[in-house]
């Protein structure tokens, strides 16, 4: 029985640790991360989701109701998503994300009339326990 423990410490070890091709995997998936405004009032009290499937982008700042579409850029590193909508004053209110890919992370910037934000965005399977307490 002694000899099959070190084989499930081999497979576990194995099974947890990071392959290189892991950073080389591509963006398609479901991200998440919280914005940290840099100016304005930006909706940071809940976390916001990207996700990539297919060339196509979808960036959903703090999980509401609008979300920006957009496309993988040619390169595969680099996204770009946005929604225009009109103002009040009939104006258009324009919201981008632009973001690219930075080891095993999203780097993101969102920006809107009022709100110009960073964020760091994970793959959503990476953070279990943020996602259960709502982080």
């Amino acid at each position: 029985m002694r000899p099959a423990l070190p084989l499930l410490l081999t497979v576990v070890m194995l099974a947890t640790a990071s392959s290189p091709g892991a950073l080389a995997a591509p963006l398609q998936g479901t991200w998440s991360g919280t914005l940290h405004a840099l100016q304005g009032s930006c909706p940071t009290e809940r976390p916001s989701s990207l996700v990539v499937h297919g060339g196509r982008v979808s960036f959903a700042p703090a999980d509401g109701v609008l979300v920006l579409h957009g496309r993988v850029k040619p390169d595969g590193e680099h996204l770009h998503a946005q929604l225009e909508l009109s103002g009040v004053d009939h104006k258009p209110v324009p919201m981008v994300f632009e973001g690219h890919r930075q080891d095993e992370a999203v780097v993101g910037q969102y920006g809107t009339p009022s709100c110009r934000a960073e964020v760091l965005l994970l793959r959503a399977h990476d953070r279990p326990l943020q996602r259960a307490l709502g982080r």
